[in-house]
């Protein structure tokens, strides 16, 4: 388990939900660690990832210059081109991105060149190292010298490098920059300083100091935050983006793998999706694919779960639907994903894998078919699916929809077709209000046991009156819910809050769990919650009652409880979401020959359920506690408007 410890506590004041004024009260549970009743999936709480809000391009992937393959439709957005600067096609140096730039220096006082913007500006740091490459070739005779500037701001340019470019054939070239300063937004300048013509192709930056150190990899801040949170599932490349506006603009994976020079522009789903927040210029290089995915999810030590296309486009956006008798190639896709992850390296797709770098498999034990689809075009789809992927890799997890929303016509449709075709799991998604969270802590203590199991796909809660910040209110609800996902582990096998990212200066979706600028990353309040239960989540559920009955928010008070068969620990997690402090006892049974030992604590509370986090102070994050030698029951207390997570040893009784 990667333990850490992480001090803060903020203390503002407000009143909650205008709750009537209580004074302090004695709680009274009891927990039978004798009578465990589910185990808990190691790979329970998770994450999920979407490339919406800049989350690849602009955020985990590293790349620091927008459109370096000149691919765009409009070829030269992100860039600024000076003197005669063409775009061409004619002989490229990649023929899935044909397009490359010509500019040509004609001996004018102007010279030639082009300015690249970034995603929202380039931020450089004083002293780190950044590599800057790109593929050129001309046809003059003689070398032509190109100069590589940082332009600032302010229009300075103090950083410039120069590199000769020579012969007729596209050759690549390296430049290091390494900046006396720090600064969000710079530019990227490409200058022929002497006379003739040069073609560029694939310009591309990335800092030397990315995760794992990877040449072209992630951004160091925001890979380490996810690594941080312990995540066991690890969903994946989005949900709507796997569907597409239409059938041609779906996520293909097939596409997002072999050499990133090579991999074609695929539009995103979210770059005009909501008019307020109409981005032109997001799209998906696809330079963080599928290979890319499945070595962060074996970072993370996590489960991947990649999603496909069913063969609908976005239901929300088109009707597009693959006939039945035209629906092969996807399901073959399917197929060959699996081989991609799991298959020697004789295997076609296998081959393939092993050629990027990555002989072993990855070891792919779950698979989703679709996003949140709805209707019966969708599970008549799925069905062919699920038939051909049984037949040939019948180990395989399948997980299915029920559809965009936690209830309603559609859902309650979907439930039993997903059922009638026999899926592992379920996928639920609720983007609700804070009410809702906080109501529905016991929505999974009377599911049917017999059918697929549940997995909480995407959920958040949203503050409307906020327009929906990542504020402690919304934390705090999502904390008091998740009891109920803990309680019911046996039935709720996997967990992923959702969206995962988003750039302060180019988001579509709100709330997230993470922000970031182009140099800084935050993590919210709702981000402390879920790494409380990814780093605490025991093996066994036992039952936690007060007079008898689970504790779903009577008195606005949500607990559960786990153990760790492996430490002997008895793991407890509760919410106060009142405005009063209560004293909470708690009687453990079937300590038999045993006894409560000392234990760590670890508190998320702040007074001010409106209380946010930001990129210049993180000041809702968990305070971490040590809890004294205890006997035989354990006494915490609850302040107001908080959630505690508690780890108590047992020892033998001497």
């Amino acid at each position: 388990m990667k333990l850490k410890n992480i001090i803060l506590t903020a203390t503002l004041s407000m009143t909650f939900m205008a709750m009537a004024q209580k004074p302090e009260q004695q709680y009274n549970f009891t927990i039978d660690i004798s009578k465990p009743v589910a185990s808990v999936n190691p790979a329970m709480y998770g994450i999920f990832f979407e490339d919406i809000n800049f989350a690849a391009d602009g955020g985990l992937y590293a790349e620091l210059i927008k459109n370096r393959s000149f691919e765009f439709p409009d070829a030269f957005t992100g860039w600024q081109p000076f003197g005669k600067v063409s775009i061409e096609s004619e002989s490229p140096c990649f023929d899935r991105n044909p397009h490359y730039v010509r500019i040509t220096n004609d001996g004018r006082l102007l010279r030639a060149g082009i300015d690249n913007e970034g995603f929202r500006g380039i931020g450089l740091k004083k002293d780190e190292s950044y590599n800057l490459t790109f593929y050129a070739r001309t046809k003059s005779a003689k070398p032509i010298k190109i100069s590589v500037q940082v332009v600032r701001p302010d229009g300075s340019n103090p950083d410039v490098k120069t590199v000769n470019v020579s012969g007729s054939e596209w050759k690549k070239y390296s430049v290091e920059i390494k900046p006396a300063y720090t600064e969000a937004h710079n530019r990227i300048r490409l200058v022929v300083q002497d006379r003739g013509t040069v073609d560029f192709d694939h310009i591309s930056m990335f800092p030397a100091n990315t995760w794992k150190n990877r040449p072209g990899g992630l951004r160091r801040d925001l890979a380490q935050a996810l690594y941080d949170l312990n995540p066991g599932v690890f969903r994946f490349p989005g949900g709507c983006i796997i569907e597409g506006n239409s059938l041609a603009t779906r996520y293909q994976w097939k596409n997002s793998v072999g050499p990133v020079e090579n991999r074609p522009l695929n539009e995103n789903r979210w770059n005009y999706t909501f008019k307020h927040k109409a981005f032109p210029d997001y799209f998906q290089t696809y330079g963080l694919g599928f290979f890319e995915y499945f070595q962060l999810a074996e970072d993370l030590g996590a489960e991947p779960l990649p999603v496909i296309s069913c063969g609908l486009s976005c239901q929300y956006e088109s009707n597009e639907v693959v006939p039945m008798d035209s629906l092969q190639p996807y399901v073959q896709d399917a197929l060959d994903l699996i081989e991609f992850a799991n298959g020697d390296t004789t295997s076609v797709w296998g081959k393939v894998r092993a050629q990027m770098g990555h002989p072993a498999p990855f070891g792919l034990k779950m698979l989703a078919v679709g996003n949140e689809q709805w209707g019966e075009v969708y599970p008549e789809r799925l069905e062919v699916f699920a038939k051909a992927i049984r037949q040939k890799y019948p180990d395989i997890q399948l997980v299915g929809s029920s559809g965009p929303s936690a209830s309603g016509d559609r859902f309650d449709y979907l439930w039993p077709e997903m059922k009638r075709l026999g899926v592992d799991l379920v996928d639920e998604h609720y983007y609700m209000s804070p009410e809702w969270f906080f109501s529905n802590a016991a929505r999974y203590d009377n599911y049917d046991r017999k059918g697929p199991k549940v997995f909480a796909g995407e959920y958040a809660s949203h503050h409307k009156e906020t327009q929906k910040a990542n504020n402690f209110l919304s934390a705090l609800s999502e904390a008091a819910f998740m009891t109920g996902l803990e309680r019911n582990a046996d039935i709720v096998r996997l967990a992923t809050y959702a969206p995962l990212f988003a750039h302060v200066d180019a988001w579509q979706w709100n709330p997230d769990m993470i922000w970031y600028d182009n140099l800084r990353s935050m993590r919210t309040p709702n981000y402390y919650v879920q790494q409380l239960y990814a780093m605490n989540p025991g093996t066994d559920v036992v039952p936690l009652t007060n007079n008898g009955k689970p504790v779903t928010g009577q008195d606005s008070i949500y607990a559960s409880a786990t153990t760790d068969k492996a430490t002997g620990e008895i793991i407890i997690k509760i919410v106060n979401a009142n405005n009063k402090e209560y004293n909470a006892s708690f009687a453990i049974k079937g300590l038999k020959k045993n006894t409560l030992s000392d234990g760590v604590m670890y508190m998320l509370q702040d007074n001010n359920l409106l209380s946010t986090n930001s990129l210049d102070a993180e000041k809702v994050v968990p305070h971490m506690s040590q809890l004294p030698a205890i006997g035989q029951s354990l006494d915490l207390n609850l302040p107001p408007r908080s959630f505690i997570v508690a780890r108590v040893k047992t020892k033998p009784i001497k």
